[in-house]
């Protein structure tokens, strides 16, 4: 063969290898472009994600603390966490020569230009319960709680006190009438969240109350002939319940 016809026999391979390569590199081009890298993609279990089924987390998004005590489920700031301003609905209160500010379950005290989350003092009496509380049971009787807050109804006072937390603490007992809200059932009809039934349950339990006498949170109801403000209670309770979208049984 002539060193002609080697050259072009050589240019001729070395081309080849060349469009080889460059045709293997675009398909590796395409290939990242249609494949995100696993980093980039969202996590999953495999990745440290969160698992179905996981636990409740203890922490939600702003830094709340999980009350899970009593199936309580509640979140709230925790203790000596400083606010530079009160939340929009706080009502005053005072005990022993002290101010204290409560809004949603949570209590405040002033501290220097802001307000601290703290626990109110035993005695302190309020008039309404948190808008998300458990009813829990020692020895017979009813005690509200929230928050590591525990309150008892004080008829003389006509309101909510603040007590210590009762004896054996961890072992609350079942109540006398352990059905929701006293024999009802109830069942939202509208998507209502578990946290506007609770919120609805409460209204409607306060204006039943009010209505009839009769608060079967307390032992007999509170009412003379109980078995007739029961009765009294329950209708008053089903209505309320049934004008905001709930089928009471």
């Amino acid at each position: 063969m002539s060193r002609a016809l080697k050259f072009a026999a050589i240019a001729g391979l070395l081309m080849v290898g060349v469009q080889a390569g460059s045709l293997a590199n675009a398909e590796e081009h395409d290939r990242a472009r249609a494949e995100p890298r696993a980093e980039a993609r969202g996590p999953g279990p495999e990745r440290g994600g969160p698992r179905p089924g996981a636990a409740r987390p203890s922490f939600d998004g702003r830094g709340q603390v999980l009350d899970s005590r009593y199936n309580h489920g509640r979140y709230y700031p925790p203790m000596g966490t400083v606010r530079p301003f009160l939340p929009e609905g706080y009502r005053p209160y005072y005990r022993g020569g002290n101010r204290y500010y409560f809004s949603g379950g949570i209590w405040y005290a002033p501290r220097g230009p802001g307000f601290v989350v703290v626990a109110p003092p035993p005695g302190l009496v309020i008039s309404v319960l948190p808008p998300y509380y458990s009813t829990v049971w020692f020895g017979g009787v009813p005690y509200y709680y929230a928050d590591n807050v525990y309150y008892s109804w004080q008829p003389d006072q006509n309101g909510y006190a603040v007590v210590d937390p009762p004896p054996d603490a961890d072992a609350p007992s079942s109540p006398p009438d352990s059905t929701p809200q006293g024999g009802l059932m109830i069942y939202p009809k509208n998507g209502q969240s578990k946290e506007q039934q609770a919120a609805d349950q409460f209204e409607c339990h306060n204006w039943a109350k009010g209505q009839t006498g009769f608060d079967p949170t307390q032992p007999g109801g509170g009412a003379g002939n109980a078995d007739a403000a029961r009765g009294n209670y329950d209708r008053a309770m089903s209505a309320c319940l049934q004008g905001r979208g709930y089928q009471v049984n």
